[in-house]
């Protein structure tokens, strides 16, 4: 028989490990440090084992991730219950609970262009919803390792235990100023200068200049001279500024385009990354208004896969 588990300490658990520490965790709960200790000294006593690895951050063990996971589905199943409340008894107050946050990662380019306005009407809702940032190629792993419940990225597979939902194709566009693309590109980028040119990427996991620049040149593997700038919209500014050549999303670059204060500096490469949307596989009013946003506003603004 599987036990019952205090929700107050899988919430204990949860917070210290999204807080980074004892501390932090102590004071989202409005509880003292010395409470957080012995919640979770109880939580390990019935589980058997160790659930958190004291190092700098504070990471969970195995054991660990899955009662998070579990913490984190309870979150899931209170937010569907206060909403449908709500519909029985409008007058009903929305309660603010950080502790009920649900937590979705998403890449960066897509927040900096059209997830934000999906989520939007759900946020409004009441839904507390926290979005985790990171490159769509890694987005899965927090899925995977259940800190989030769903994520957009690049993985066209299912994950175990999830279900699998298509979006798009996101466009990108290599941009530069155009006393950048004038004076250092002499009007473009080829494969002859791109080795010359300094790329402003997102970070050092970013491998989308090196993607793009292999594909636009049929070249199977080349090494960039890259800076860094972790914010599509701050690359943008950067490559405004005369920073060098970025690769970011056609849709975040456009009205910079259509000013004159970028330009397009490789216009006969067509380069897109298609954009998957995995979430827990469970039967939730969140979770379905969630995937259905996403999908509308994906099939309203990224290229069909």
């Amino acid at each position: 028989m599987t036990p019952l588990f205090d929700p107050d300490a899988l919430e204990c658990l949860a917070a210290i490990v999204e807080e980074g520490g004892f501390e932090r965790a102590a004071q989202r709960l409005s509880i003292t440090q010395s409470a957080v200790s012995q919640r979770l000294r109880a939580l390990e006593a019935q589980v058997g084992t160790v659930l958190l690895v004291r190092s700098r951050p504070i990471k969970p063990t195995p054991a660990g991730q899955l009662l998070i996971k579990h913490a984190k589905m309870l979150r899931l199943l209170r937010v569907d219950l206060e909403h449908d409340l709500r519909e029985l008894a409008p007058t009903l107050a929305r309660r603010p609970r950080d502790e009920g946050r649900i937590s979705v990662a998403i890449n960066a380019d897509s927040i900096a262009s059209w997830a934000l306005p999906a989520i939007t009407p759900l946020v409004q809702d009441g839904v507390p919803l926290e979005i985790i940032h990171d490159d769509q190629d890694f987005t899965h792993e927090w899925l995977r390792e259940g800190q989030v419940m769903g994520c957009v990225t690049t993985l066209a597979q299912p994950l175990r235990g999830c279900r699998l939902e298509p979006l798009g194709r996101m466009a990108y566009v290599a941009v530069a100023s155009p006393a950048f693309a004038s004076t250092t590109l002499q009007g473009r980028l080829t494969r002859h200068n791109f080795h010359r040119v300094t790329f402003v990427a997102f970070n050092r996991k970013d491998d989308l200049q090196r993607d793009f620049v292999c594909h636009a040149f049929g070249l199977t593997q080349v090494r960039l001279q890259q800076c860094y700038v972790p914010s599509s919209e701050g690359q943008v500014r950067a490559a405004r500024a005369g920073w060098g050549v970025t690769v970011v999303p056609r849709l975040v670059a456009q009205s910079a385009l259509d000013e004159g204060t970028l330009v397009d500096v490789c216009p006969d490469a067509r380069y897109t990354v298609p954009l998957y949307w995995h979430c827990w596989n469970l039967a939730s009013d969140v979770l379905a208004r969630l995937t259905q946003a996403l999908r509308d506003a994906a099939a309203a603004a990224l290229e069909p896969l």
